[in-house]
């Protein structure tokens, strides 16, 4: 089996975790660490407004799961943890989500109400699982007896 430690550059880089780590065999398995609303200098955005962290927590994802060769397609299992956990908050979070989603083929998911998180300006946090299925070799032609 294969290990692949990936921090893509375009967001914050933190000594205490891996962002997104692959195991690959017969099929690839991709797991993201929880993204919270930090920039690409680890500055929150989106101070109190649970639709802006959301927006900026579900790029950080999409960099991830980039970074690893998958897409949201690619995704079976995600897991929210929400600060303040109220109607309206879920509301701004499953708007912004919708947009990553096919509402067909939608992920395993739970979406948990927490206390805090790592800091106090953070309101969401999200981490997801990915499975890449492998690439099918291309079909040797069969040569015609003749």
């Amino acid at each position: 089996m294969r290990k692949q430690y990936l921090n893509p550059k375009e967001i914050f880089h933190s000594p205490f975790f891996t962002h997104t780590i692959t195991l690959s065999g017969p099929a690839k398995i991709v797991y993201v660490s929880g993204q919270v609303s930090y920039d690409r200098d680890g500055l929150v955005i989106g101070k109190g407004d649970m639709r802006a962290q959301a927006e900026q927590v579900f790029k950080c994802l999409t960099q991830n799961l980039k970074a690893a060769g998958a897409t949201w397609s690619d995704v079976v299992k995600l897991n929210g943890y929400m600060v303040k956990l109220n109607p309206d908050a879920v509301k701004h979070y499953r708007e912004v989500r919708s947009r990553y989603l096919d509402a067909k083929r939608m992920p395993a998911s739970t979406l948990v109400g927490v206390e805090r998180l790592v800091h106090d300006d953070l309101l969401l946090e999200v981490e997801v699982i990915a499975a890449v299925g492998e690439q099918a070799a291309p079909k040797k032609a069969k040569k015609k007896k003749g």
